[in-house]
């Protein structure tokens, strides 16, 4: 039901189609899972749906239940995988604080060694909330100079660039950011260019788009005639938005649509839009696992900002890392093959010990399919 009226079930396509979802969180992964639970057994709203575990992750209920009271503050170290599933469960009976934690990019395989080795190896490597948190640590430790590791696209930029403003008006001199944030468009775009591609629509990033709006997205139907619906990440966002891409192909449209348009606002968030373009430039090109070089794919500081930039501040080498031969992500992101098809998946590739940086982050396709595709070993693909 659409406003009211019903709408024709987009039924009778010619052939299967492929619908890319961008960058959206993980953690959706649990509430779909009890989605099609209760569409496959027909469960009523009235009864709810209980993950039960048992052997060793037992524990993580166990724990707190037995050790904590439900108005008690728990320190717990955030190492990996476990941990966070541990930290999940207990966040059920108490208050949970992370004193310290491994990231995702702290276990991303680098030229010699992850952040997380060299952690290991005695480096000071921390992990930290926001940008901010890290110029406090400047603040705290005048003696010492913090470099923040800024990552990620658009839904994170407007947090370093407002930490840089702010260093700027404290005429904090220790601290400074390798910037490594990337923008959604223009690696579309790459993605769009491969000769290999087998896509038919997107699931548009909800975060990413809260940033930008839905406006940049609009080449993607002019002049590529692929659909996008930018999604929330409720189970119904992303069953409401996957039946709007095919509902769009059924009837022979491509067009930007806004599924989550409760949050995602068409023209962007004026006020982050702006902080990003008075801190940052495009650089002319940037590398990308899997992808290879993308032209203006990457961010950096401009040179009114520079002397908070780690690259010219410590003369930071511009090393090429790319994924092991046998790693497939590039394919994968192209929606050539499916991750459980690549020749490493569950086998030489999982999120306790990574080859690509898509079985990284629990965000990341092959770690999403790895943990709730039902497929863990690589025999499933043979």
């Amino acid at each position: 039901v659409e406003s009211g009226r019903h709408v024709d079930h987009p039924e009778h396509l010619d052939e299967p189609l492929d619908a890319v979802e961008v960058a959206q969180l993980g953690p959706a992964g649990h509430q779909r899972g009890q989605a099609d639970l209760r569409e496959l057994l027909a469960i009523p709203r009235n009864y709810k749906v209980l993950f039960m575990q048992g052997g060793a992750s037992a524990q993580f209920s166990l724990v707190p239940l037995n050790l904590s009271r439900a108005d008690a503050v728990v320190d717990y170290l955030n190492t990996g995988h476990w941990s966070k599933r541990a930290i999940a469960e207990a966040r059920r009976y108490c208050t949970v604080r992370v004193a310290a934690e491994a990231g995702d990019a702290m276990r991303v395989p680098g030229s010699k060694k992850s952040l997380l080795q060299a952690k290991a190896d005695g480096a000071d490597v921390r992990m930290v909330y926001s940008p901010m948190d890290a110029l406090a640590l400047a603040r705290k430790h005048r003696d010492r100079e913090i470099v923040f590791f800024g990552l990620g696209f658009e839904t994170t930029m407007p947090s370093t660039a407002l930490t840089i403003l702010q260093a700027d008006r404290e005429g904090v001199t220790n601290f400074s950011v390798f910037c490594n944030h990337i923008t959604i468009v223009p690696t579309i775009k790459a993605i769009l260019d491969s000769p290999d591609i087998r896509i038919d629509g997107f699931l548009g990033p909800g975060h990413v788009s809260m940033v930008v709006g839905t406006r940049p997205y609009e080449f993607i139907a002019q002049y590529y005639h692929k659909p996008m619906v930018v999604a929330g990440f409720e189970p119904l966002d992303i069953l409401q938005s996957i039946w709007m891409v095919v509902k769009q192909i059924k009837d022979g449209r491509c067009e930007i649509e806004n599924q989550y348009a409760r949050v995602v606002p068409d023209e962007g968030n004026a006020a982050a839009l702006k902080a990003v373009s008075e801190v940052y430039e495009l650089r002319e090109f940037f590398e990308w696992r899997g992808l290879g070089s993308i032209d203006h794919s990457g961010v950096r500081l401009r040179d009114d900002y520079a002397r908070f930039d780690a690259e010219r501040k410590f003369a930071v080498p511009n090393l090429k890392i790319t994924d092991p031969k046998s790693c497939q992500c590039g394919e994968v992101l192209k929606g050539v093959i499916k991750p459980w098809q690549c020749k490493v998946f569950g086998s030489a590739c999982t999120p306790h010990s990574p080859l690509g940086a898509l079985m990284v982050s629990s965000e990341g396709a092959c770690a999403a399919y790895y943990q709730y595709g039902g497929l863990k070993k690589h025999e499933a693909a043979t």
